[in-house]
């Protein structure tokens, strides 16, 4: 029986060890992704506690917990900073095969040294310990930035930011922070939020935006804005693929009815977003930027913890709507024109991995290596399973070898060792197909893959 998360943790070939050891383990992180404060990391924030620095904001452990039948109050509300760590403690003995439990453990390890197994009896040892530890100089955002071998960071950020924290970082920081272009309060038009934001952005750039070519110069302007503090990539977050055959006219229609607080229809929505959706993809093919689509997620699906807590606090799931036609139509209105800008295509629901795996070479050119990528395993597939699963469809049906690999998508400074933990997964199952017999024991050839999709792969597809 293998040693409890030892230095061979999930490599289970002499291969994989080699790969991992010797290849993956010392390349520096990329993490293209993520949605870190950067006011957070430019004031080189200090943590409290581990409960702070741990649980705060965490919710893929907030639901872990829930699902323990742990009270809202020891996630969310005003139970003590151990009374938190404590309950989380309880619940993580019950998460056999769930990733929380290597996460966590890896963070133990790396961060504080401590290999104990976290549970209720060692709960208040390890509180204590930690807390000794997070006092010092090592454990303000900055340092586990800098001590988990940490390149560059793309934050996630709204077009109305001023960027002055990514400005401010890029004089005194030794690793890239920047900005990446999150336009989804402009583009989801059936939303309430949509009016309010509209006049956000208009006051922003002194334009009351009454028609659809303002909104969109409003938009280049705050485009033209990030693009000078360096952002490289954009997101949108798309529930499903709208799309529809439109024109100005009919989306400038549907965007005034909009803004005048009327109902829209379906065909009115899509109209509006799919033409939105063009105007930013060009935009970005332009200025050589790499659009990301995320796929799937149903999001704020308990309305009574909506209103209690807001957004992102772990009551979204996964969405389940037909994606191909859509994604086929609007990839190719943008291809027909010569403004496809590189593209990472990811999805929240497995069933669609052939789907984006058959995507990505309808639309690939000699701009880039794989200009549409298959992102890597997200959000709820960001696990042992979904991870292999997402890299065999990519290698079943396009190059695994040219993929861009890991991020983190996510708010905790604590999370590089999720790259250690995809590392090691990938490492893993490319050594059992030389094992296999089915790639040679060529290390020059598998050194390449595994660096690649490490690092290589994403410093030059992004051009950082």
């Amino acid at each position: 029986m293998k040693a409890f998360m030892d230095k061979d943790f999930l490599l289970e070939t002499e291969v994989a060890k080699k790969l991992y050891h010797d290849y993956a383990a010392k390349m520096p992180i990329i993490d293209y992704h993520c949605h870190l404060s950067p006011k957070e990391i430019c004031e080189d924030r200090r943590f409290k506690n581990i409960t702070e620095i741990m649980l705060g904001g965490d919710h893929y452990k907030w639901r872990a917990m829930r699902s323990n039948g742990i009270p809202e109050d020891y996630m969310t509300g005003d139970k003590s900073d151990f009374e938190k760590f404590e309950a989380f403690a309880k619940t993580l003995k019950y998460a056999i095969g769930n990733p929380l439990y290597h996460w966590t453990h890896l963070e133990l390890q790396r961060f504080f040294g401590i290999e104990e197994i976290l549970n209720e009896k060692s709960a208040k040892d390890i509180y204590e310990k930690a807390n000794k530890m997070i006092a010092s100089d090592d454990f303000s955002a900055m340092r586990l930035i800098e001590r988990s071998n940490v390149e560059t960071i793309c934050t996630t950020d709204d077009p109305l930011d001023t960027l002055e924290y990514h400005i401010a970082l890029a004089k005194k920081s030794k690793v890239k922070v920047l900005p990446t272009f999150r336009p989804d309060k402009a583009v989801n038009c059936e939303l309430e939020t949509f009016v309010p934001y509209i006049r956000d952005l208009g006051k922003l750039v002194g334009n009351a935006l009454s028609d659809i070519d303002a909104l969109c110069a409003a938009l280049v302007e705050r485009i033209e804005h990030f693009d000078r503090v360096g952002c490289r990539l954009s997101d949108h977050a798309l529930a499903g693929v709208p799309f529809k055959a439109t024109d100005k006219t009919e989306a400038n229609a549907a965007y005034k009815k909009a803004l005048a607080g009327d109902v829209l229809t379906e065909d009115e929505i899509n109209a509006y977003k799919t033409y939105m959706l063009l105007f930013f993809a060009a935009e970005y093919h332009k200025r050589e930027w790499t659009m990301q689509l995320h796929i799937g997620a149903l999001r704020n699906n308990n309305s009574r913890m909506y209103k209690r807590l807001g957004p992102d606090t772990g009551f979204d799931s996964i969405d389940d709507k037909n994606i191909a036609a859509p994604l086929a139509a609007l990839l190719d209105a943008c291809d027909a024109n010569g403004k496809l800008p590189k593209t990472i295509l990811y999805t929240l629901n497995p069933k669609d991995n052939y789907v984006l795996g058959t995507m990505l070479g309808n639309f690939q050119s000699a701009e880039a290596p794989s200009k549409i990528q298959f992102g890597s395993g997200w959000w709820f597939n960001d696990q042992r399973d979904g991870m292999v699963q997402q890299m065999r469809a990519l290698a079943n049906l396009g190059l695994l070898g040219r993929f861009v690999g890991m991020l983190t998508d996510s708010r905790s400074f604590m999370s590089y060792p999720r790259h250690e933990y995809f590392r090691r997964i990938m490492c893993n199952l490319i050594g059992s197909w030389v094992e296999n017999g089915e790639y040679p024991e060529d290390y020059e050839a598998l050194g390449e893959i595994v660096t690649g999709i490490s690092y290589h792969n994403a410093k030059n597809f992004f051009q950082f």
